[in-house]
């Protein structure tokens, strides 16, 4: 054996190569080099929303419901106590989206006339002209909906659908956009009239609003706890929209792509309610439109073009809890409509875009 120091036959030292990184999934995002710019509906939404909040505090549910159904051309029915801002929201809407607002507190003696407008005889011409009523407007807050009669809430059935108003064979449209917001009070039932399937029906959303946080509520306190002048307040926030634009987006979203899986989705749900056990009556195609009209939206304010389930899953709620009616023995055991809904929508398998 050699005494060199070096042993061409000596066992070469094993030179530890660096572990490599697990690969990415295949439908995992690739990095970031260059986010573009939100998209132009994104901005106005995150716009609308911040303007909203200087003076109208959370309620998140009903902010985003309110507009993915102002900019799908729908309407929305509010259950809530008094006293938790719905005037305030609705007018701080119309400041910031520089629309006309009207307001119609709907009592028992409201007759359909005081909705719509009536001809009043004008000595001048010796003639009668049409005046409009108080729905003649953009941002409509129907108070206390179901404190009217049948006849009134009849009324509102062609204007909700059609946007206009028929009055002496003569028909009057609305200025679009047009958004009806109809508050009930679940609390107080005497004196009430249940609103019929029909009309239920012509609206996009049923929003329930309930107390706000602890903070919320400190936010709420501070803010307008110093006799303020409210209208002073509301000229100090931006107009941030105007009545064409909103138009001009609601047509955008019609652009928004729809997966075929997803309109699957959306049939398989709705078509479950009418077979869903707890359910004596399911939802109506309409439900099912509503879906997928809010969806487009939601997808745009989320800055994307096209929509995904969950979407869908984020507005089924809203969408239906006012178009399904429980069973005699679902009432009598106590379940709750949302309960069922949610039960009932875990039940369709979620489709893979």
């Amino acid at each position: 054996m050699s005494d060199s120091p070096f042993d061409p036959f000596a066992p070469k030292p094993i030179e530890e190569t660096p572990t490599p990184e697990p690969a990415p999934p295949a439908d995992a995002p690739g990095p970031v080099i260059d986010g573009g710019p939100p998209s132009p509906t994104r901005l106005l939404f995150d716009r609308i929303t911040a303007e909203i909040g200087k003076i109208f505090v959370g309620q998140d549910e009903l902010v985003l419901g309110t507009l993915v159904a102002l900019f799908s051309s729908g309407h929305v029915l509010i259950e809530s106590v008094p006293g938790l801002g719905k005037t305030l929201f609705v007018r701080t809407l119309g400041r910031v989206l520089g629309c006309q607002f009207g307001r119609i507190q709907f009592t028992a003696d409201l007759m359909p006339s005081d909705i719509t407008g009536a001809p009043i005889f004008d000595m001048k011409t010796q003639d009668f002209q049409f005046r409009p009523g108080p729905v003649f407007t953009q941002l409509l807050l129907a108070d206390e909906i179901n404190r009217s009669p049948a006849k009134t809430h009849a009324a509102l059935l062609e204007i909700m659908q059609e946007y206009r108003v028929t009055v002496e064979r003569t028909s009057h449209k609305l200025e679009r956009p047009f958004l009806v917001m109809a508050t009930q009070n679940p609390i107080e039932a005497e004196g009430t009239y249940n609103l019929p399937e029909a009309q239920l029906d012509r609206f996009m959303f049923k929003l329930l609003v309930d107390y706000p946080s602890a903070e919320q509520e400190a936010a709420i306190l501070s803010m307008h706890s110093t006799q303020a002048d409210l209208d002073a307040m509301l000229e100090e926030l931006e107009t941030i929209s105007s009545p064409g634009e909103i138009i001009s987006m609601t047509r955008q979203t019609a652009d928004v792509h729809v997966d075929p899986k997803l309109v699957e989705y959306v049939n398989q749900i709705v078509r479950l309610t009418r077979e869903w056990p707890h359910f004596h009556m399911g939802a109506s195609p309409r439900a099912g439109l509503a879906l997928m009209q809010g969806a487009r939206t939601l997808a745009a304010f989320r800055g994307r073009d096209y929509a995904v389930p969950d979407d869908v899953v984020e507005l089924a709620l809203p969408a239906m809890r006012h178009r399904v009616i429980l069973t005699a023995e679902a009432e009598v055991e106590g379940h709750n409509v949302d309960d069922l809904l949610n039960d009932m929508i875990r039940s369709v398998e979620v489709p893979r875009l």
